[in-house]
């Protein structure tokens, strides 16, 4: 059994979970700013926030030091979000939504103006947590997509020089120009797309396969985000807000659903439950043992959950209540690995 380190950022800080097999914890790190996404290469940790007292920025851990940099980010960009490893730069995604490049390694960072020049970025609206640049996938070949909440998808083939929405759900072109059709509780959109409040992306194992936990339920792609297929059929809601995908295995995804927008977002029933399927979505499991199955009113964020390497994959997430919860077999069993934390904003892996 291989050994795991977790990056947990909450509303106080980074923490650093150390095991797999028995777990220590060590934090906060970056000065009690608010984390909302981190990323561990070798010894290497860059850590994104900002927000209220804290400017936007993203700390980097390197030969031990912490170090805080916000330099080439616009003075309207509120908090950072997200990050990503593109080749030899770093990705972060912002509040507002844009996008930012780093080409040494977190130390200064400047703006790719293609994605805010899209048709009709000016229109785009805001999701709860404003509007915010909240999910980064790359390809390693100039591939970059991202997820805006409540803009949609976005897909850039040249590195984030241009870009092109991505939220129909087939390929049916539509009238130049078109607006959209109808209202759809927040916005309106065209009869053939998906809804656009994205809240989380992740890769499958297979070459163009992304799920997608959105707004008003689970989508998959396997075509790098050109069409989409809902696949929310056998969850209990179609509301969540993180979704895990297996290393080596593109049908075995995870989701955590919620019992709704308005209704107090929690585990529906108040009985926690982490859904696994082993069909791409076709079909759905409960996966209950080791949770709290009874009065659970806790929220997993939507970077809250995070899969492995090792074989099984270790599947964990964390809660708003701050627990940290682990599963070493694939979600078939969970324990508490940690209590009592911040808010819990993220949760990623770092495998060694």
């Amino acid at each position: 059994m291989g050994r795991a380190t977790l990056l947990v950022g909450t509303t106080k800080g980074l923490f650093l979970l150390y095991g797999r097999d028995g777990w220590r914890v060590e934090g906060p790190f970056c000065d009690g700013m608010g984390i909302n996404h981190a990323l561990a290469e070798g010894t290497q940790i860059w850590a994104a926030g900002g927000g209220g007292w804290f400017p936007a920025g993203v700390w980097r851990r390197r030969n031990g030091g912490w170090s805080l940099s916000g330099e080439g980010f616009d003075g309207g960009v509120q908090s950072v979000w997200s990050l990503a490893r593109d080749g030899d730069r770093l990705l972060a995604g912002t509040k507002p939504a844009a996008l930012y490049e780093s080409r040494d390694e977190g130390a200064t960072w400047g703006k790719l103006p293609g994605l805010n020049a899209v048709p009709g970025a000016d229109h785009w609206q805001p999701g709860a947590a404003g509007l915010t640049l909240h999910t980064i996938l790359t390809d390693g070949k100039g591939g970059i997509w991202v997820g805006i909440s409540a803009a949609g998808v976005f897909h850039s083939a040249d590195g984030g020089v241009t870009w092109e929405s991505r939220n129909r759900r087939s390929n049916r072109p539509g009238p130049a120009g078109a607006l959209a059709r109808h209202w759809e509780g927040e916005e309106f959109r065209r009869e053939d797309e998906i809804f656009h409040c994205v809240h989380n992306m992740m890769w499958g194992a297979e070459k163009g396969l992304i799920y997608m936990q959105n707004h008003q339920g689970v989508y998959r792609s396997r075509d790098g985000a050109q069409s989409w297929e809902e696949v929310t059929a056998g969850l209990p809601s179609t509301f969540g807000f993180p979704v895990g995908a297996h290393p080596h295995d593109p049908g075995t995804i995870w989701t955590f659903p919620l019992n709704g927008d308005s209704e107090g977002r929690f585990p529906p029933g108040a009985s926690a439950a982490v859904w696994r399927s082993r069909d791409g979505g076709e079909s759905w499991q409960d996966m209950r043992e080791g949770l709290p199955v009874k009065d659970c009113f806790f929220t997993v964020l939507r970077q809250g959950m995070a899969v492995d390497r090792h074989d099984p994959a270790g599947v964990y997430f964390g809660t708003n209540s701050g627990s940290v919860f682990a599963s070493e077999d694939e979600g078939d069993s969970w324990q508490e690995i940690a209590r009592h934390l911040p808010t819990i904003l993220c949760v990623e892996v770092a495998v060694e």
